[in-house]
């Protein structure tokens, strides 16, 4: 195609034209090359839009919708790259610029940048598998090293967390060894309750299924609920209580609300029933002073 081109403008031109037709030739295989990397793209982000359009389709997750779009993203912009560096690449070649120079240089350039740029790889990396393996979302309550908090946002490049404090923590994907994520399909509320060694247990047990069945009812808290409360036993013998250990299976998340709610109630309902709820106490006598 190019021979042919060339030897139709010389005939046009004459012999004398060599120079202008070459660069002629150049600069139409330049237009075709960016007319081409211009269609490839359009096609590329056109298959993206209608896989992603698909896939969010399937999805009723509102998380779930907002990983398969950052995938999107970061597939969209690989892609973008690559037929970019493709088309320079081609276009260089074209008008007569040798790139092996340029591919060296930008090898041992990419060797350096690597070496001093490893923890960013690795953030990077990471956060794409996180996200391949949806083990964080937003809104999760997490743990990753050593921050606990409510997910704000997710990147390829850190977690944003939020605590309690309303401090937040920009903690980058590269040093996430461990992720322990606290509402992922449901949560148990666990709870401890201590009372007095003089306490009927069958009493004190039948008071908390009380307030628990009331709290399950409750048209706040009963959506939250998933499961009746589990009772799990005497959990201790302490020095001044009977510690009995129970838990609720809750929706995600749902643990801390349900928890304070219960105790709430059941601190009232045992003050009206007169149960004690122990606590440390201590008797000091002092000596009366002798004159």
């Amino acid at each position: 195609m190019k021979d042919f081109l060339e030897r139709f403008l010389v005939d046009q031109l004459g012999t004398d034209s060599s120079a202008l037709v070459k660069g002629l030739v150049a600069l139409t295989n330049v237009f075709l090359i960016l007319v081409l990397a211009w269609v490839l793209l359009s096609m590329t982000r056109m298959l993206l839009r209608a896989l992603n359009s698909k896939m969010v389709a399937r999805n009723h997750d509102t998380e779930e919708r907002k990983r398969i779009e950052t995938l999107t993203r970061v597939v969209r912009y690989a892609a973008s790259v690559i037929i970019g560096a493709l088309t320079v690449m081609l276009i260089l070649a074209e008008i007569g610029i040798s790139i092996a120079p340029i591919l060296a240089t930008a090898g041992v350039a990419g060797l350096a940048i690597g070496f001093g740029a490893q923890s960013l790889v690795k953030d990077y990396f990471t956060g794409f598998v996180m996200l391949i393996e949806n083990q964080i979302r937003v809104g999760d309550i997490v743990e990753v090293s050593g921050k606990s908090g409510v997910v704000e946002e997710v990147t390829l490049r850190y977690v944003r967390l939020r605590d309690l404090d309303g401090s937040v923590h920009f903690v980058p994907n590269g040093v996430i060894a461990t992720v322990t994520n606290k509402s992922r399909d449901f949560s148990f509320a666990l709870i401890d309750v201590g009372v007095a060694y003089t306490e009927k247990l069958d009493q004190v047990r039948q008071v908390i299924a009380e307030v628990a069945e009331a709290l399950r009812v409750d048209p706040v808290f009963g959506p939250r609920i998933l499961e009746p409360i589990e009772f799990m036993g005497v959990e201790q013998l302490a020095d001044s209580a009977v510690v009995l250990r129970c838990r609720f299976k809750v929706a995600p998340a749902e643990f801390g609300p349900v928890r304070r709610e219960f105790l709430l109630r059941l601190k009232n309902e045992f003050d009206r029933r007169g149960i004690e709820i122990p606590f440390p106490s201590r008797t000091v006598y002092t000596r009366s002073q002798q004159s």
